[in-house]
């Protein structure tokens, strides 16, 4: 095979690999953009506000560390939805029902169907879990966004890498002799040394 045949097909890969590495960015930022619209305006309408600062409800040592800086605020975001379930209703769910699950306490109410405490703390588990899974969802996809924001990045710089490679390929194929063969030996003619 001639050489500039494999030069011009191997640079025309890369100007395709290019392409595609464009086209993937494009989608992935859209995904990234969609995500993120969508859990911003989903927990927007929830109206959820973080507990103010200097508020007695920041106070409490397993919500103070991970709530502060998000003080006062909407909750509006992945990251704060999962600061919010995981160490606000977890905590006010945990201190409420000793620490037991939906299910746990379910099975108690239905042993015992006449206790209303136990049925209202069946009640409120799963609720809490409720908005907490929810809370945990919203996060997930928030993740899952920034995740097609890091691939969109690596494509564009895979792209304009591709790119720069398959222009230096093209520089380097116009310097190619036509009649030039792959893997062919190339003869030299011993130099005498006149004197």
């Amino acid at each position: 095979m001639r050489r500039r045949t494999l030069d011009a097909l191997l640079t025309t890969g890369g100007l395709i690999v290019a392409i595609v590495l464009l086209v993937a960015g494009g989608l992935l930022s859209w995904a990234n953009n969609f995500v993120d619209d969508n859990v911003r305006t989903q927990l927007a309408a929830q109206n959820i506000y973080f507990p103010d600062k200097g508020s007695e409800q920041l106070e409490d040592p397993a919500v103070k560390p991970y709530l502060e800086k998000y003080a006062g605020q909407q909750l509006l975001t992945g990251e704060q939805a999962k600061a919010y379930a995981d160490h606000y209703i977890k905590v006010h769910l945990d201190a409420s029902t000793g620490g037991k699950t939906y299910s746990e306490l379910s099975t108690i109410s239905r042993a015992n169907p006449d206790d209303e405490k136990a049925a209202g703390l069946v009640q409120l588990a799963f609720r809490g879990e409720t908005l907490r899974g929810l809370l945990l969802n919203a996060y997930a996809f928030g993740t899952m966004g920034k995740i097609a924001m890091y691939a969109a990045w690596a494509s564009f710089v895979g792209a304009a890498a591709m790119i720069v490679l398959s222009l230096l390929g093209f520089l380097h194929l116009r310097r190619v002799p036509v009649e030039e063969e792959v893997g062919a030996k190339v003869r030299r003619t011993p130099v005498t040394a006149t004197a």
